[in-house]
């Protein structure tokens, strides 16, 4: 087993935790299918060790053999959608804050311009 990285020891640990569900997940898909180490390790293209890491849950098992994994269970489908931009919650809320404040500057801009406007040309009675 190779050195952890500085990126994996610094992994949050709801994010290890998640790791570690699927890992486990993925073993128990692989039992009700009463499938050994051995025949998904081959099926997968990986040795039965790193099959093995992959359902401890360990963060150094490449995505592909998770990926692949994935297929193996027909759950792959969903992999395409984990990041897609209209799911990111965050820069969506970063989107609604820049309009919010040009919005607001627009506002002020066109209020100042009326201001200058009546101070410039005053209505004449």
């Amino acid at each position: 087993m190779s050195k952890p990285t500085k990126a994996l020891q610094q992994l949050p640990p709801a994010t290890l935790g998640a790791i570690q569900k699927l890992g486990a997940d993925l073993a128990v898909a692989r039992l009700r299918r009463k499938e050994s180490l051995r025949s998904w390790a081959k099926r997968l293209g990986v040795t039965v060790s790193t099959l093995q890491r992959l359902e401890a849950g360990d963060p150094g098992v490449s995505i592909g053999i998770l990926a692949s994994a994935l297929w193996l269970i027909n759950r792959d489908g969903e992999l395409g959608q984990l990041a897609a931009p209209e799911h990111d919650q965050g820069a969506l809320e970063m989107n609604v804050r820049e309009a919010v404040q040009l919005g607001q500057a627009r506002a002020q801009a066109s209020a100042d311009a009326r201001l200058r406007a009546v101070v410039t040309n005053p209505a004449k009675d």
